[in-house]
């Protein structure tokens, strides 16, 4: 504030000697350069000029020939000041006037990523969207994560084709394989929803048999669902026994070719999808404890983990989504967020509650 008002009353000065005569200001010209020739004949060190004295001299010497009246300063000296100033008026012009940047939402992105080791920009983004309600590029999200992990393509092949087309009359079915902490297999046994991507039925069992496949479609499959195609692979479990059982639920049965896991590659990706997100980052002690992280996973899964190809949505549809922020990148300051952690803080989900007063 005191530089601003040192260079207005310097401009007040100015104004006042424009007012005077040509003669009054020549006498005074003259008057000054005898003293300062005086000044300079005994070689005193002047003090060191201001910013403020910079730049008075800087916008003076652009109305007279300056270089035969500067003795206190070199003139590569002036240059340099005018050169700065021209910097820091350039810099000033040319600040970004794109979008506004999201400081409120840096630190929760972060932290996001940092608890969720396993999530993508799109994961983030579509948590916040749906859960809070705030609408988010994924690029942005981006830019302020400390990691970003590559996702995995999906490939896209005439038979996918055929599935897309029929996503709300297929389900389909696929086991996969757990190791204990005592290198035990267990084989957990998956049905889902491809249309919205939902897990009707998983469950685990260290000898599967035909018998025990067959209870499992029947836990989950009552006939009214309106399913018309059900697909699995070749595996001998699936018996003629199971396969005639299905058909009475009016189903008809699509076997994978052989060697072509992309056949079933909505249950390829579940199942990848468990590993990444839960499976790889515990070590289970037995089947009962592959039972319960599956299921609180499942649970998680179908209710609260968004999925990209759902527009984003969530598999189970009787959940609300949160009611979109009017100003975009703000939390609203009547509430706040809850994170709740999910498989001993593996993953968390997060929602909107009003704060407490």
């Amino acid at each position: 504030m005191g530089r601003i008002l040192s260079v207005f009353v310097d401009l007040l000065t100015l104004f006042c000697l424009a007012h005077r005569s040509s003669s009054a200001l020549a006498a005074e010209n003259l008057f000054l350069r005898k003293q300062l020739s005086l000044y300079v004949e005994r070689k005193k060190k002047p003090r060191r000029a201001t910013d403020r004295i910079r730049f008075t001299l800087v916008q003076l010497s652009k109305h007279f020939q300056w270089r035969d009246a500067l003795t206190i300063v070199k003139s590569d000296t002036l240059i340099r000041w005018h050169r700065k100033g021209f910097r820091l008026f350039w810099k000033w012009k040319s600040q970004s006037s794109g979008r506004p940047r999201v400081p409120d939402l840096r630190k929760l992105i972060m932290e996001m990523a940092t608890s969720n080791p396993t999530w993508g920009q799109k994961r983030i983004a579509n948590e916040l969207l749906l859960k809070i309600g705030i609408q988010i590029s994924p690029r942005t999200v981006q830019r302020y994560m400390p990691n970003n992990p590559k996702r995995p393509t999906v490939p896209s092949q005439r038979w996918m084709t055929f599935v897309r087309n029929h996503t709300k009359a297929i389900i389909a079915a696929d086991f996969f394989v757990v190791v204990t902490a005592t290198f035990r297999l267990v084989y957990a046994f998956l049905i889902m929803e491809i249309e919205t991507r939902r897990i009707l039925h998983l469950n685990v069992t260290r000898h599967p048999t035909a018998e025990w496949t067959l209870q499992q479609f029947r836990e989950c499959i009552a006939g009214d669902e309106g399913y018309k195609f059900i697909i699995h692979d070749r595996d001998s479990i699936y018996s003629r026994e199971i396969d005639s059982s299905l058909r009475t639920f009016g189903l008809r049965i699509l076997r994978t070719p052989y060697r072509s896991p992309q056949a079933n590659a909505f249950c390829e990706r579940l199942i990848g999808s468990a590993r990444r997100e839960c499976l790889d980052f515990m070590i289970p002690i037995g089947e009962a404890h592959v039972r319960k992280i599956l299921r609180e996973w499942t649970n998680h899964y179908n209710a609260s983990r968004p999925h990209m190809s759902l527009g984003p949505g969530i598999p189970d549809p009787r959940v609300q989504k949160a009611q979109l922020q009017i100003e975009r990148h703000i939390i609203p300051k009547d509430q706040r967020i809850v994170a709740t952690p999910i498989l001993g803080v593996l993953h968390h989900e997060y929602r909107l509650e009003r704060s407490v007063a």
